[in-house]
């Protein structure tokens, strides 16, 4: 016998099953996305979605968005100009995390929500939360299928998770088929209208130039770990150290930079770029 959340999911196969048709139909057509987006809506409601290509850290290819002009400028342009970098999603993917459906707050550092890049760029985003499915499409190259509720929507339900789950088997296999041929991705990640290869590589080296001459490379880490969101106590567990060690190399950055806070350290590495 059914338990009800199996029943729901039945009930919801149905008309599943006419959109996945839908979206096979639509793999090696620019329409695959958005059909793709129309199917996940019939399993579970969100408000946004958004497809980045990610390839460890050069500036990531958006391939589908569903957003307005004015959203278009926050969650992908000015996503790309840097903050990209210390977006917890992009950093699984540049370590290579296993294939799957996660939520944001699973694998943000602990301290992912009072970081300054929280504050200063998530926050604009307006949203209530966000789930990804992260899709392997190369050794080097991930695919990040976002689906974004906005704030004053419910967050995605535990039920919700088990229904996208049950689809994800679909979702992994046609996106692998439609965009998993690395000549693809060549192409986009060449194209100097999507991606500027100057400006790739002086995104990619920002931790490791910033406060070159300055700063040692263990305070770079520390540093790049800070901005991301972790903890002093994090960043103790990580680097081997304790957590008065981390204070003390904290102390001595913002000394060295000429700075008081996180904020204006935030500040710092984004005009970097």
């Amino acid at each position: 016998m059914l338990d009800h959340t199996e029943t729901l999911l039945k009930i919801d196969s149905r008309q599943w099953h006419d959109q996945v048709a839908s979206v096979v139909g639509a793999e090696g057509e620019q329409s695959y996305a958005a059909a793709l987006v129309r199917a996940l809506r019939h399993v579970v409601p969100f408000d946004y979605s958004v497809w980045f290509v990610f390839r460890g850290q050069d500036r990531p290819v958006c391939v589908h968005d569903t957003f307005t002009g004015k959203q278009r400028v926050i969650f992908v342009e000015d996503y790309q100009e840097g903050p990209y970098l210390l977006d917890p999603f992009c950093i699984v993917c540049a370590d290579r995390i296993e294939p799957g459906l996660y939520r944001l707050r699973e694998i943000a550092p602990d301290r992912f929500y009072s970081s300054e890049y929280f504050r200063s760029y998530y926050r604009r985003t307006g949203l209530a939360e966000e789930i990804a499915f992260l899709i392997r499409l190369s050794p080097e190259v991930m695919l990040c299928i976002s689906l974004m509720r906005a704030g004053g929507s419910p967050t995605f339900s535990g039920r919700d998770m088990s229904k996208l789950r049950r689809v994800e088997p679909i979702v992994h296999a046609t996106a692998r088929r439609q965009w998993g041929r690395q000549p693809v991705f060549r192409d986009h990640f060449a194209d100097p209208v999507v991606q500027d290869p100057t400006t790739d590589n002086q995104v990619s080296s920002a931790f490791e130039n910033f406060g070159s001459g300055k700063l040692t490379a263990r305070e770079r880490e520390i540093v790049r770990m800070v901005l991301r969101g972790h903890s002093s106590e994090s960043i103790g567990r990580h680097c081997g150290i304790t957590t008065g060690t981390v204070k003390i190399h904290r102390k001595n950055i913002y000394a060295k930079l000429g700075i008081s806070s996180q904020s204006e350290l935030f500040s710092l590495f984004i005009s970097q770029l």
